[in-house]
């Protein structure tokens, strides 16, 4: 397997649950063991588009339970043959091997996947990918003084929170955040619409810096209602408090 692989430095590495459990877009290429007809091929993989039940591959990192996930949209690139080369766009935790086997079953002659490439992680793309011997020139500019290099591949994290709904806080709250406390409704200053009860959270200064990132207790619409009471549940803080002194 190849592809994008977001790294966090620092504090950074706070938001690694949203970049794991962020949507995901591979190129795969499955190898189908018998021949057949092109539109066929095509048929069965329409049926994987949307919900689909999957038990992990017996080499995997956790426990083979069937579980659930969704195929956001599966696009057939090319087909040669036995060869179907395809593009993946799906939840975190789906398996692309297990999805070309299930797909041989569904065919009735088995399949494998024979190369696999990650084109999209959460925000981020392929293009933006840098190799690492881009990062180490990047890193011996920068101790020449010459920071441009480093600064063009490392972005800011609040770039990370880009995929997940926002709250904008107001600065009086700030340094009670930062050092624990769940936001309450009388200190947002602006609501994102679409949050969800139970949903992670961004939570930003006026400024637009990332503060924290926490879980939301009642959806955007009682949040605007709401003159008091908590409206996110602080889980990792990501600024530091004395930025902004009680």
């Amino acid at each position: 397997m190849s592809g994008v692989l977001a790294i966090a430095l620092e504090n950074a590495t706070k938001l690694m649950p949203i970049l794991l459990s962020s949507r995901k877009e591979y190129i795969a290429l499955m190898n189908i063991h018998k021949e057949l007809p092109e539109q066929q091929i095509r048929k069965a993989c329409e049926e994987f588009v949307g919900k689909i039940m999957q038990t992990p591959p017996k080499k995997s990192a956790v426990a083979r339970k069937e579980r659930e996930r969704e195929i956001y949209y599966l696009q057939i690139i090319e087909i040669s043959g036995r060869d179907v080369l395809m593009r993946v766009g799906c939840e975190a935790g789906t398996y692309i091997r297990k999805l070309c086997s299930d797909i041989g079953k569904k065919l009735g002659t088995g399949a494998h996947m024979q190369e696999l490439r990650r084109t999209k992680a959460g925000v981020f793309t392929e293009e933006q990918a840098v190799s690492l011997q881009e990062l180490k020139d990047a890193y011996e500019f920068y101790k020449s003084g010459n920071g441009e290099p480093l600064r063009s591949i490392i972005f800011p994290m609040e770039r990370v929170a880009d995929n997940i709904k926002s709250v904008i806080v107001k600065d009086s709250s700030i340094h009670n955040i930062a050092s624990g406390a769940p936001v309450y409704a009388n200190g947002i200053s602006r609501i994102e619409e679409g949050i969800e009860k139970g949903g992670l959270v961004g939570i930003f200064s006026l400024k637009g810096e990332l503060v924290a990132i926490g879980f939301a207790q009642m959806d955007s619409g009682k949040m605007l209602e709401m003159k008091k009471g908590i409206a996110i549940k602080t889980d990792r803080v990501l600024i530091d408090r004395n930025l902004y002194p009680k």
